[in-house]
């Protein structure tokens, strides 16, 4: 699936605008929390799946080990798409942490986000069924994105 913004590499990070679904909101008009998930694991598919991007082979594993969500503000549906930017906190030899803000259409940029969370990304060999180290080229591709606000957190 190709989406209408592919995203943008910016010195935040990497954002990429997701559309909001009539589907995506709860009672109150808001996105729902669990749809809010599937929102940021959508985002991720440009920054990392596209085949151009050297995380590509992630596609055939890579498994999520820790996911925390925290809403600082709501969100509502009619506010999409939204605005994602990733970044990496974390990386190691098998597994990296993504750090997301999530700001509704149209906010500044510098304000604070919406919602903030982390995905814990495991990359995983699922014919051997086991962990497997990152390659050189993604663990360089996915360092480009360290933010230094980020580190030592």
């Amino acid at each position: 699936m190709l989406y209408e913004d592919e995203g943008t590499r910016t010195a935040a990070g990497y954002v990429v605008k997701v559309p909001v679904r009539w589907s995506d909101m709860d009672v109150f008009a808001h996105v729902n929390h669990a749809r809010m998930v599937t929102l940021i694991e959508e985002a991720r598919i440009p920054w990392l799946f596209y085949d151009e991007r050297p995380t590509a082979s992630l596609r055939a594993g890579c498994v999520v080990a820790d996911l925390h969500v925290k809403y600082r503000e709501q969100v509502r549906h009619d506010e999409g798409p939204i605005a994602v930017t990733m970044f990496v906190e974390q990386l190691r030899a098998v597994d990296f942490t993504v750090g997301y803000e999530v700001r509704p259409r149209d906010a500044d940029p510098d304000a604070g986000p919406a919602v903030t969370a982390t995905t814990q990304l495991v990359a995983f060999d699922v014919d051997a069924q086991r962990l497997r180290r990152l390659t050189a080229e993604e663990k360089d591709y996915l360092a480009s994105f360290i933010r230094s606000d980020t580190v030592g957190r």
